[in-house]
């Protein structure tokens, strides 16, 4: 039975009937700026296939509980259908670790470690804060002394607070959040979800 997808999204998705008021905020324009935000932000981290037929969207934080949960399923999805896309926005809304965390996630990309970096973070236990993320760094062979140079770019926290501010406008309630095609999710999906989520925007060409 098909497991309920809740928290459908503001009007930039399908929830357009649901938030009149918000819908009226944006243009036609505005509305599609948005969604190539979204889904084709060039600065934004990809994991899969970068390639890929299909575009999945994942908005993240390092300390938040759900979205280590959700992890081992977003993992194994990718295994499994090697024509997603995962793009990946970090919202850091956790405090300063969080913050911290993220910051190091984009700056792994310099030394082409971002894949690891994640999936290590997301499976650490304890913390996301200045000990453990260094540490992580060190455990999957990250050149930590350029890692804290390159963490310091102005590019890295500008892509923080862009990514902050257009989960603000698309109303998400919070991480995870998942977007694929026209729809938008909040929660810890299971695989299945997940899976779902992924076909309906496939048949429908996005």
């Amino acid at each position: 039975m098909r497991r309920s997808l809740v928290a459908l999204v503001t009007a930039l998705f399908c929830a357009l009937p649901l938030f009149p008021a918000q819908a009226q905020e944006f243009s036609e324009a505005e509305v599609a700026a948005i969604k190539a935000a979204v889904f084709d932000d060039p600065a934004s981290p990809v994991m899969g296939n970068p390639s890929g037929d299909v575009t999945l969207v994942e908005f993240s934080d390092y300390n938040c509980g759900f979205c280590r949960k959700a992890a081992p399923d977003v993992a194994a999805l990718l295994e499994s259908d090697p024509g997603i896309k995962l793009v990946v926005h970090e919202i850091p809304i956790f405090g300063e670790g969080s913050r911290y965390a993220a910051m190091a996630a984009l700056a792994a990309r310099n030394q082409g470690k971002y894949p690891e970096f994640h999936r290590a973070m997301m499976g650490t236990k304890g913390k996301a804060e200045k000990a453990s993320v260094l540490r992580i760094a060190r455990d999957i062979g990250l050149d930590v002394a350029r890692l804290e140079r390159d963490m310091q770019a102005p590019e890295i926290t500008a892509q923080i607070e862009k990514s902050l501010e257009l989960a603000d406008q698309i109303g998400l309630v919070g991480t995870p959040s998942f977007v694929a095609g026209d729809r938008a999710v909040f929660g810890a999906l299971p695989r299945e979800d997940l899976a779902e989520l992924v076909a309906e925007a496939r048949a429908a060409g996005k």
